[in-house]
């Protein structure tokens, strides 16, 4: 059977760790909370530990030794074998043989980066035992990680457009998530959900909160002290598709907003249902106002172009890009105008 750790790790009952468990990718997080909890259903509450072997300085016959050895504090025995890519490479087809007829009583744990499919080693574990797939979650995937973490370590909730943003904010590396999903609950004291205002107060230190300030002075029609803003934050090492991220976080719901408004529905509204911040809501639509619905249709179109010029498209400076993306959305040019 093979498994994203987030299902594992959710329900680990429901899963057959079988003779051998391939863990595979490179989210550590993700590989760490999952042997804790392979150590857990295979040991349960014995005073037994797993042994854990350095694939690169491992032969075989040690492994196989400590699979085959009666434990003298439970009945089943757990041997993991760290970074073992190498230990797969050399050991494969005597690997495929211990499968044939593996130790009743004990779990081999396979830690490893790459995890070929084809081969008749994963073919094998896929019959008779489990891969754990230990890959980046992204998305809804990774929204769902969070909001599940948050309620069952927490015992708080995390509303969907708060885990976008803290998404945008940290990216998907799930140790420095967590880290922060732990600061918000405390910050919120005796609130049940963590909103989109606390993480845009307490996620991310000076440079998110210059960032957003960044976005509002740009919003509000600063654009000289929004140009400062940027700059302070590139001279301090913040990367520019960072920025882009917190400017698409705020700029694409008055993409949606401006769609709505363009099909009837009044433009506070059209806010309200792009999940715009409450306070931001009467400065936004002033905003898109001042601008100008032409301005406004063609944002989408200036982010994504933005965004392909950072990652190579354009030769251009990312520091003069961000400052004419910046231009762009002022509205103080036509939208057919260049830059």
């Amino acid at each position: 059977m093979t498994t994203h750790a987030s299902r594992f790790l959710a329900k680990p009952d429901e899963f057959a760790t079988g003779p051998l468990v391939a863990l595979t990718g490179s989210q550590r997080f993700l590989k760490r909370a999952s042997l804790k909890t392979l150590a857990e259903l295979v040991l349960g509450g014995e005073e037994a530990e797993p042994m854990v072997f350095a694939g690169k300085d491992t032969v075989l016959s040690d492994v196989l030794d400590e699979l085959s050895m009666i434990s003298m504090f439970g009945e089943q025995r757990l041997v993991i074998v760290e970074e073992a890519d190498d230990f797969v490479k050399n050991y494969r087809k005597q690997l495929e043989k211990y499968l044939e007829k593996p130790a009743k009583k004990s779990v081999l744990v396979l830690d490893v980066k790459t995890w070929n499919k084809s081969t008749k080693l994963a073919k094998a574990v896929l019959k008779v035992g489990l891969t754990i797939v230990c890959d980046d979650l992204k998305g809804r995937e990774l929204q769902s990680w969070m909001s599940q973490l948050t309620k069952e370590k927490f015992g708080k909730n995390i509303a969907r457009e708060s885990a976008s943003l803290i998404e945008e904010l940290v990216g998907n590396n799930l140790g420095l998530i967590e880290q922060e999903l732990n600061k918000l609950s405390s910050y919120i004291g005796e609130r049940d959900r963590i909103e989109q205002e606390d993480v845009r107060a307490l996620v991310g230190g000076w440079k998110v909160e210059t960032t957003w300030k960044m976005i509002d002075t740009l919003r509000d029609g600063r654009l000289g002290e929004s140009l400062e803003l940027l700059d302070n934050l590139l001279d301090a090492g913040e990367h520019p598709l960072k920025l882009l991220g917190g400017i698409n976080f705020v700029y694409r719901k008055y993409v949606l907003a401006t769609e709505w408004a363009r099909q009837g529905t009044p433009l506070g509204e059209s806010l309200r249902n792009a999940k715009v911040f409450p306070q931001a809501i009467d400065p936004s639509g002033r905003y898109l106002r001042r601008i100008g619905r032409p301005n406004a249709e063609k944002i989408l179109t200036r982010l994504m172009a933005a965004d392909g010029d950072l990652k190579g498209r354009s030769t251009i400076p990312d520091r003069m890009r961000m400052e004419r993306l910046l231009v762009e959305l002022s509205g103080l040019i036509s939208a057919d105008a260049s830059v």
